[in-house]
């Protein structure tokens, strides 16, 4: 008996480790976040290693559509949420303002193609800035660090931007645009004047 009792107590870890296998992991904001970060890396290492100008192409919007959505969901949830919970409000402006210049250049390399001479190294210039803004907020003492010290809820914002990069990848997907009131212009800075007057309150 106690034998059968064993194999049954086996066989049913075996089962949940199939089945946890087939699920998706579950990821917080900032693991959600790194993972956008990692992907877009690797297309930048493709992208200098590349030798067609058909496969450079590809890279390129694929990097631009991703950073598009990355920044739009960093700036409508993520950054708010982080600012609210940590006042650090030279560390968000920071972000933004890097945001604002990558988003610029990304402008450019979209219509441009392969054919604008300064493509590759719009590209390159691209990838040093993203570099520079990744390291901002993975080290140490950066945003992130300074987000898992806080109060925020990881677990359901990450949930929530999941939702939303979704939403708007489907939308990239489609061709469709996004409503006008529901922009991430509209909505991040909506939700930075509610999260500045609040802590010009406290001081």
């Amino acid at each position: 008996m106690a034998k059968s009792k064993i194999s049954v107590r086996k066989s049913g870890r075996g089962r949940s480790r199939k089945a946890s296998a087939r699920l998706p992991a579950a990821r917080d904001a900032i693991a959600l976040l790194k993972a956008d970060h990692h992907q877009v890396r690797e297309w930048f290492e493709q992208f200098q290693t590349a030798r067609s100008s058909a496969r450079k192409q590809v890279l390129a919007g694929q990097i631009c559509e991703a950073l598009k959505v990355h920044t739009q969901i960093e700036e409508e949830l993520f950054y708010p949420a982080f600012l609210a919970a940590t006042g650090e409000v030279a560390i968000h402006h920071e972000a933004e303002v890097e945001h604002n210049g990558a988003k610029r250049l990304i402008d450019e390399i979209g219509p441009s193609g392969v054919q604008d001479d300064y493509f590759d190294a719009k590209v390159t210039v691209l990838a040093e800035m993203i570099r520079h803004h990744v390291n901002e907020e993975e080290k140490r003492d950066g945003m992130f660090a300074k987000a898992r010290q806080s109060d925020m809820d990881l677990a359901g914002l990450g949930q929530r931007l999941a939702s939303r990069k979704a939403e708007l990848t489907g939308m990239k997907e489609a061709g469709e645009e996004e409503p006008a009131s529901r922009s991430a212009v509209s909505l991040s800075a909506n939700r930075r004047s509610s999260v500045v007057a609040r802590l010009a309150k406290r001081d």
